[in-house]
């Protein structure tokens, strides 16, 4: 069996510093810059993951976002507690939401938002007594 652990999620932007502010001041990210071969560099820590922003320059021949859904990796989710409170949160910062807050079955809370470039991030609580 394979012995694996999370290591990080890679983004690609235009503009690494908009997409870094927006997970810093929508969902608390910790933006961490450095320098990386001469050039600055935009990570975060969210949730205990790693992401990576890399720059996205025209003519660097990266295809724009696609739309949600499509096939391959649609989205990642966090785990949130009082989802209702954290909604009621990013509503006020006029987070954009692609699936309001809804129970698709019982013990579990979900709601989509819309990040930078498109992405889609799933917020989600769980009620202990249904893991």
């Amino acid at each position: 069996m394979l012995d694996c652990t999370w290591d990080h999620i890679h983004l690609r932007s235009p503009d690494p510093e908009a997409t870094a502010v927006w997970f810093e001041r929508v969902l608390d990210a910790q933006v961490i810059r450095t320098m990386q071969q001469g050039k600055p560099r935009v990570d975060l820590k969210l949730g205990g993951a790693s992401i990576f922003i890399a720059p996205v320059a025209a003519g660097d021949g990266v295809n724009a976002p696609p739309k949600t859904p499509y096939q391959g990796l649609d989205h990642f989710g966090l785990f949130v507690k009082n989802l209702d409170a954290v909604v009621a949160g990013l509503k006020s910062k006029g987070v954009e939401f692609t699936m309001e807050p809804n129970s698709p079955r019982p013990g579990i809370k979900i709601c989509f938002i819309r990040g930078p470039q498109g992405i889609s991030i799933e917020l989600l609580e769980r009620d202990p007594k249904y893991t």
